[in-house]
């Protein structure tokens, strides 16, 4: 068996063109412009790409787009008050505070400052709360859980997973919690599973659709993915690659591609898989902001 691959630039496409068609007829009916802030507080390089990607694919969306570009030494009572002001601007419709922030800023704290309806990177208790109860249609999902969400029915043809057995390797709260609360909403047997899992090759094998979202190379071998299954690999590693040269590296998910895709019956590559998808889904929660806004039914993916 060779597995079919997720294109995940391909879905990322076909979800921006939807934000796009709905943003255009948001502003013909009511006139609202979904707006996105982006704040970021210092020069981490790798912060400073994905802010500039996130300000291109909002502006290619039809969006009106801020980024405040903070020094590091801002005190965290500044950074509240900027958020403070992005809450009060009806212009604004989705905020997020570039993270990691510099260490002398508790960055709960301020994530939990942005209001619960302009939350689009979905990590406010409140919106926490209403996906794990199941209220998935008035809260903002974690874009990358999202996106997956997305793939997932895609990669299957069906949202309504009765039947299947799902395993979430990882229980982070920006990923592996939140992509167990959609698998269940969506009537998925769903085991969350970590690096202190008992036999946890064994577990993989019992999944219809295994998630890897534990952050550790290749750690999911081949031999761990039951026949037929969909994988979706949300890992980003980077590790040395020296058939390359020297000093040069290469990206691999969190599952052993070439082994795994001879058995799974549909997986995502990385990268192109799950990566895309992130960035497509935060547009899609600013658009549907927007519409809340408006009153109008945002669009579905």
């Amino acid at each position: 068996m060779t597995a079919r691959v997720i294109d995940g630039k391909e879905v990322a496409e076909d979800v921006v063109a939807t934000v796009k068609q709905a943003t255009a007829e948001l502003k013909a009916k009511t006139g609202t412009v979904p707006g996105i802030a982006v704040v970021i507080v210092g020069e981490d390089p790798a912060s400073q790409v994905y802010v500039r990607s996130k300000g291109k694919k909002a502006s290619d969306c039809g969006f009106h787009s801020e980024t405040f570009e903070l020094p590091a030494e801002t005190s965290e009572a500044d950074l509240l008050a900027r958020v403070e002001a992005l809450n009060a601007d009806p212009a604004i419709h989705g905020i997020l505070v570039q993270l990691p922030l510099p260490r002398h800023i508790d960055e709960d704290k301020v994530v939990q400052a942005i209001a619960p309806e302009k939350d689009v990177d979905g990590f406010h208790y409140i919106n926490v709360g209403k996906l794990g109860t199941g209220a998935i249609a008035e809260a903002f999902v974690p874009c990358t859980p999202a996106g997956s969400m997305v793939l997932i029915r895609r990669a299957l043809g069906t949202g309504d997973l009765s039947g299947l057995t799902a395993v979430v390797v990882g229980r982070s709260n920006i990923v592996g919690k939140p992509m167990a609360n959609l698998l269940l909403a969506a009537n998925a047997t769903v085991t969350i599973a970590h690096s202190r899992t008992r036999d946890l090759p064994a577990l993989c094998r019992t999944a219809d659709i295994l998630v890897a979202a534990v952050g550790r190379p290749e750690m999911i071998a081949g031999d761990w993915v039951k026949p037929g299954a969909c994988v979706i690999d949300v890992g980003i590693n980077r590790i040395d690659a020296p058939e390359k040269g020297e000093g040069k590296t290469r990206l691999v998910g969190d599952v052993a591609y070439a082994g795994a895709a001879e058995i799974a019956g549909s997986i995502t590559p990385v990268p192109g898989g799950v990566g895309p998808m992130t960035i497509a889904m935060l547009m899609a929660n600013t658009l549907a902001s927007a519409c809340r806004a408006a009153g109008v039914e945002p669009p579905s993916y």
